[in-house]
């Protein structure tokens, strides 16, 4: 079993509220919102407004990932504004800003989790995995939705599979990246437990459907 996590990125940004609505009766629990500050990478998007305006009317699980550079300055407003799951890159600040970042947003009750990019290797994130309810893993180069998917990324979570069973076993392994009815298949053999889709989920003609697959 899988949980789908569908990105806002690719939802209608003049209609979202309905959008996100549609997402929660088409049968998705969680939500996954990219937040990008075009520096750690080349994009724009949201910010902590749209999370805590979010937060207002869904009851979705909020899947807040932060592609911003040197997050524990942001960290406590993304709390508050209303994220269930805040994610943070392991590439974004020092060792011990990661960490402190990771406490901070455990005492204010939220799950961290840490995200590493694709050239990033899966022991970057060792130091951190007994500290967070969820890793992601990037099959795509974060900053862009609708990018295709990269394959030569499973072994990466494979092995980030085999690490967090040993340390952490309850934490969630996710994939975010070019997922959908293919290819989700192949994270979940590798060990992946939550997929993000985009593009995939917002352009699906049956997207009931697409839930009840990507999390069989």
């Amino acid at each position: 079993m899988a949980i789908l996590s569908p990105s806002i990125l690719a939802a209608d940004a003049m209609n979202l509220q309905r959008d996100l609505t549609q997402t929660a009766q088409n049968g998705a629990k969680w939500l996954h919102i990219d937040i990008m500050d075009g520096h750690f990478v080349p994009n724009l998007s949201f910010g902590y407004s749209t999370v805590k305006g979010i937060r207002g009317f869904s009851d979705l699980v909020l899947d807040v990932h932060l592609m911003i550079d040197r997050p524990i300055r942001y960290v406590e407003e993304f709390c508050k504004a209303g994220s269930d799951i805040l994610t943070i890159h392991v590439e974004a600040d020092t060792a011990e800003n990661t960490k402190k970042a990771l406490e901070m947003i455990r005492a204010m009750g939220v799950k961290p989790g840490i995200v590493v990019k694709p050239k990033t290797p899966a022991e970057a994130v060792a130091p951190y995995l007994s500290m967070v309810d969820l890793v992601l893993v990037m099959t795509v180069e974060p900053g862009f939705g609708g990018q295709k998917f990269m394959a030569d990324m499973m072994p990466k979570v494979k092995k980030l599979r085999q690490m967090i069973d040993e340390v952490n076993p309850q934490c969630y392994l996710e994939v975010d990246g070019g997922v959908d009815l293919e290819t989700g298949v192949i994270c979940k053999e590798n060990g992946a437990n939550v997929l993000v889709a985009g593009s995939a989920f917002y352009k699906a003609a049956d997207k009931p459907a697409f839930v009840r697959q990507i999390e069989a």
